[in-house]
C-alpha cells in the first residue's frame, strides 16, 4: 500500500462516518417534516429535538474532514468534482446553512409564525440536502465527471442513476434516524413513540430497499465498470449489507424488540459505502482518474497522514465521549 492508497482509505473512513452520523441527522429532520400539524407532531418533534440538540453540529464535522482530505490529498479530483457538479453541491451547501440556521433559531424565537417558518426551513432542508449530496455521489459513480473537470453542470447529474442515488440517500437517512429514534424513545420511556418510529423504520427500510434495487438497474446501464466490480470484488459487502438489513428487520418485527438494532443499521450502511469504494477502485472518478494519478505529492500526503493520526488521538475520543454522554442523557437538556 502506498501513501495515496492510505489517504484514500482515510477519505473513505470520513465518508463512512458522515454517512452514518450526518445521515441520521438529516433523517431526523425528515421525520420532523412529515410529523404532521403542531398538535399531532409535538411529541415526535420534541424527541427529535432532544436527540439532535447535543450532537447535530458534531455530526457534520465529518463533512469538513472529507472536503479537507479530498482538497489536500487529491486536488485534481477535488477540482474535477467541483467544476462539474457545482450546481448540486451549491444547493446542498445552501441546504446545510439554512438547515443549521433553522434548527438553531427555532428554539430561540418567540413569535409563533417565525418559529413555524424556521422549523419548516430546517425540515425541508433536511430533505433536499441529502438528495443533492446523493446526486453528486451518483454522478461520480456513473463516470459523469471528467478527470480534467469542467463537465456539463446539468446533464452530469440530471440522469437516472444520480437521481435514484439522491432518493436512496434520503431514504437511507430516514431509515437510520427512525431506527435510532426507536432506541431513544424506549430509553425515554415512551412506548407509543417507540411504536411510532418503529412503523416509520419499516416503511423507510422498504423504500430504501426499492431505491437500491432500482439503483442497481441504473448502475448496470450507466456505470458498467462499477456494476461489474460490485458483483465481483464488492459482492461480500453487498451480502453483508443484506444480512444486516434482514437481521434488523427481524428485530423490528419481534413483539419484544431487543438486540443490536443500531449496530445492524450502521453495518448495513457501512457495507454499502465500502462496497461502492471497492467497486470503483482504483479510480476516484471512474474511469477517468485513478487514486495514484489524482494524488498530491508524497510530502503532502505524509502531512495528511500525520495530521489524521493526531486528530484520531485528540478528536475521536472527544466525539466518542460526546455521543456516549448524549446516549446516557448525561448532558444538560433544555427539555
Amino acid at each position: 500500500m502506498n501513501l495515496a492508497d492510505a489517504v484514500a482509505i482515510i477519505l473513505w473512513v470520513g465518508i463512512t462516518f458522515y454517512a452514518l452520523f450526518g445521515g441520521a441527522d438529516f433523517g431526523g429532520g425528515f421525520w420532523d417534516l412529515v410529523a404532521g400539524g403542531a398538535e399531532r407532531g409535538e411529541r415526535p418533534r420534541a424527541l427529535i429535538q432532544r436527540s439532535l440538540t447535543p450532537v447535530w453540529e458534531a455530526n457534520h464535522v465529518w463533512l469538513i474532514f472529507v472536503l479537507v482530505v479530498l482538497w489536500t490529498g487529491f486536488p485534481s479530483a477535488f477540482k474535477a468534482v467541483f467544476t462539474t457538479l457545482y450546481v448540486p453541491i451549491a444547493l446542498a451547501a445552501l441546504g446545510i446553512v439554512l438547515r443549521g440556521s433553522g434548527f438553531a433559531f427555532r428554539k430561540s424565537v418567540e413569535a409563533l409564525e417565525a418559529r413555524r417558518a424556521l422549523g419548516a426551513t430546517f425540515a425541508i432542508s433536511s430533505l433536499l440536502t441529502p438528495f443533492f449530496m446523493g446526486t453528486v455521489a451518483g454522478a461520480v459513480a456513473a463516470g459523469n465527471v471528467p478527470g480534467g473537470g469542467n463537465g456539463d453542470p446539468f446533464s452530469s447529474w440530471l440522469q437516472p442513476l444520480p437521481l435514484l442515488t439522491g432518493a436512496l440517500f434520503v431514504a437511507t437517512s430516514a431509515y437510520l434516524a427512525a431506527v435510532f429514534l426507536v432506541g431513544d424513545a424506549r430509553r425515554a420511556g415512551h412506548p407509543d413513540l417507540e411504536r411510532y418510529f418503529l412503523r416509520r423504520a419499516l416503511g423507510a427500510g422498504a423504500v430504501a430497499g426499492l431505491a437500491a434495487a432500482l439503483g442497481l438497474v441504473a448502475l448496470h446501464g450507466e456505470a458498467r465498470y462499477v456494476f461489474d466490480r460490485l458483483l465481483a470484488e464488492g459482492l461480500p459487502l453487498v451480502i453483508l449489507s443484506a444480512v444486516c438489513g434482514l437481521a434488523l428487520l427481524g428485530l423490528l418485527l419481534r413483539p419484544v424488540r431487543r438486540g443490536p438494532m443500531r449496530p445492524l443499521a450502521a453495518g448495513a450502511v457501512v457495507a454499502v459505502v465500502w462496497g461502492w469504494g471497492v467497486a470503483q477502485w482504483p479510480y476516484l472518478l471512474p474511469t477517468s482518474l485513478t487514486v495514484d494519478a489524482a494524488a498530491a505529492p508524497d510530502p503532502t500526503l505524509t502531512v495528511v497522514l500525520v495530521v489524521f493520526a493526531i486528530a484520531a488521538v485528540l478528536v475521536l475520543p472527544s466525539l466518542g465521549l460526546l455521543y456516549a454522554l448524549s446516549q446516557r442523557d448525561l448532558l444538560e437538556s433544555e427539555h
